[in-house]
């Protein structure tokens, strides 16, 4: 005879998923954009501060200087920030810069060149905008020759750098020789243009490299997806469909004009980049470039505007900024370089 066996108690339902305890992507969102807005009222405030403070006597004429030096500041903050983020991304190296690739260099030889030929005289009566469109021009022609050559031909990208920083090394052993051999009053002068000012830019010549600026960030913003991509590795940017080589050299030619234009109008900011590219990834706590670009350009417009606010109103000196930058960025550099190495 068959027994019944009573049911057992009903099995229990299955449990509902217990709610996240991590980050949604809007809140990640959010706090990104908060930041970005903290840095953006700091960046106003120090270019308030520098606008405003110690303003006497012809207010108009006063402000009106002023306002140019910013206006110089944000155009080579923003092309130095976004070709500094661009190069580490292409790279894979936090310690990076484009400087590297020789372009501060070459900057260099070409003036002593002109003094060596010409005479410091020439330099200084030199029209601004013939010398900005020499120097950008053979900058330019100099790094696409290099990426036609070196990367053009399938070749890794660390053999490109590799290239720029031997050619980077010649040309400062060529400047170091034409030096020796100028009059000493020439290299006075010679040595005042080697160092980045903001005090006295051709309007016309601010004019231009800022529509050029502006291309290359409008070109920069559409890269963005994939450089968040690019920045994965080579085999995962292929693997998730991104031409990794396309946008390498997309990257490539859009540091090469950012580079080659803030250099040509104020001369060479080494350290600037790697500053803020790598406080703007510590600062909002992420790697995508729609949110490091902007906070690496705002940070670097900080940074100058507060520079010379500090250089200027507090210590009364009138020295170069760029020897203030390249002392805190080279310790900076230093301090970044022995972390890395305790990982």
């Amino acid at each position: 005879m068959t027994s019944v066996l009573p049911a057992g108690p009903a099995s229990p339902a299955a449990p509902a998923p217990s709610p996240t305890t991590s980050v949604t992507l809007a809140a990640v969102r959010r706090r990104e954009l908060r930041r970005l807005a903290a840095l953006a009222l700091l960046a106003v405030a120090v270019i308030a501060g520098f606008c405003l403070i110690g303003l006497t006597g012809n207010w108009e004429y006063a402000l009106g200087v002023r306002s140019r030096k910013i206006a110089t500041m944000a155009v080579v903050g923003v092309a130095v920030a976004c070709s500094s983020v661009l190069f580490q991304t292409v790279t894979g190296n936090r310690i990076l810069t484009p400087g590297v690739m020789g372009f501060d260099q070459l900057f260099v030889l070409i003036q002593t060149l002109i003094v060596f030929l010409f005479g410091a005289l020439a330099l200084s009566s030199a029209d601004p905008r013939l010398l900005f469109a020499g120097q950008v021009t053979a900058m330019v022609l100099f790094s696409g020759a290099l990426y036609r050559r070196l990367f053009g031909g399938g070749r890794d990208l660390y053999v490109l750098v590799l290239a720029g920083v031997v050619f980077g090394t010649l040309f400062r052993s060529l400047s170091s020789l034409a030096a020796r051999m100028i009059n000493p009053n020439d290299f006075v002068v010679l040595q005042d243009s080697l160092f980045a000012s903001f005090n006295q830019v051709d309007p016309g010549l601010l004019a231009l490299s800022a529509v050029l600026v502006a291309a290359m960030a409008v070109w920069t913003a559409r890269l963005t997806g994939r450089l968040d991509v690019v920045a994965l590795g080579r085999d995962h940017a292929l693997n998730l469909g991104v031409d990794h080589a396309s946008v390498v050299r997309q990257s490539l030619v859009v540091v090469a004009v950012l580079v080659s234009v803030s250099t040509a109008l104020v001369g060479p900011v080494t350290f600037l980049g790697l500053l803020v590219a790598n406080l703007a990834r510590q600062l909002t706590g992420t790697f995508r470039h729609g949110v490091v670009l902007p906070a690496a350009a705002l940070l670097s417009l900080t940074v100058l505007a507060g520079g010379q606010l500090v250089l200027e109103r507090v210590l009364t000196m009138n020295g170069a900024l760029s020897v203030v930058i390249e002392f805190f960025g080279g310790a900076y550099f230093i301090a970044l370089l022995i972390r890395e190495s305790r990982r």
